[in-house]
């Protein structure tokens, strides 16, 4: 006697293999798209407020400086209710001042500086991020405690120090001073600690020294944060008051911010043509971020500071 054992048939409708014990599909909640237009409408609050706390001070100093010297002085409401604006304030700077001065001597420290500032910043990151030599971490530290010493604090050494060298009155009392910047070197520094060492061994191999590593590999991938570093050295030294105040006097070597200074004390109440030279001192910035504003956020957003 046989037995033959019955196999379960197998269902051909479509459909009849899946599960159905199977986890329904979760519906998406409306909780996480409210939350979504939520955070994206305080944050459209939160740059409209600080676009208008930027935009409102300097509209208003656009505002006065087209204004005349005699509605200027009476207050803001006589300045914002006279709808008849004259450039008589920059034509009595580009007349009467030396502004082209300044602006040359701004120009020419600014470039020499910022050149000379990423140029050496570089080798000294370099040097600390690849180097190994006897001292480094005291070096590094000491780079560090340099970034919490207020410059105002070095100011009367620096000035003994380029009158013993017969350096003052000239561009390379403003230069120099600025071209040791502490945060450059520990930027550069955070920057090239993420750039993998696999590229400078790969370099050795076919030959190059470490000057040629240098030059050829690691500058090349540091566009980004020699962009960022570039900008911020030339903004901070064109907007540098302090240093370029107490080491100049000749009115020809001025730059920018102390010849605004100049027009502050000899025009005294004249507010529309103040405002007019801190116009004219802050364009070229103006328009330097709006040609390099791309490279700006690169630079800053590749650093390494985040991490």
């Amino acid at each position: 006697m046989t037995t033959t054992s019955a196999s379960p048939r197998r269902s051909t409708r479509p459909g009849a293999g899946i599960s159905a014990a199977a986890p329904p599909r979760r519906p998406s909640g409306a909780g996480a798209g409210i939350s979504g237009r939520t955070f994206t409408v305080v944050t459209w609050v939160v740059l409209l407020a600080f676009a208008a706390i930027w935009l409102i001070p300097s509209l208003f100093a656009l505002k006065t400086s087209l204004s005349d010297n005699g509605v200027a002085s009476l207050g803001a409401s006589e300045i914002l209710s006279h709808w008849y604006p004259t450039l008589h304030s920059y034509s009595t700077l580009f007349g009467a001042g030396d502004i082209w001065n300044w602006y040359l001597a701004s120009a020419v420290t600014c470039i020499i500086t910022t050149v000379l500032t990423v140029l050496f910043s570089a080798m000294a990151a370099y040097a600390l991020s690849r180097l190994r030599f006897r001292g480094r971490t005291t070096v590094m530290l000491l780079i560090l405690l340099g970034i919490m010493i207020p410059s105002q604090v070095l100011i009367v050494p620096i000035f003994e120090m380029l009158g013993a060298v017969n350096l003052l009155n000239t561009y390379w009392a403003v230069i120099f001073p600025q071209v040791p910047a502490v945060i450059s070197v520990f930027i550069f520094k955070q920057f090239f600690d993420g750039i993998p060492r696999e590229l400078e061994e790969a370099a050795r191999i076919d030959g190059a020294g470490l000057w040629k590593i240098f030059w050829s590999v690691i500058l090349p991938l540091s566009r980004p944060v020699i962009a960022a570093v570039a900008i911020l050295t030339f903004v901070g030294v064109w907007n540098n008051l302090l240093l370029p105040l107490f080491v100049l006097t000749n009115p020809n070597l001025m730059t920018i911010p102390v010849g605004l200074a100049t027009v502050q004390g000899s025009f005294g109440q004249r507010y529309a043509d103040i405002q007019a030279g801190a116009v004219l001192a802050a364009l070229p910035l103006v328009m330097l971020y709006l040609v390099f504003q791309r490279q700006i956020v690169e630079g800053v957003a590749g650093t390494g500071l985040k991490g």
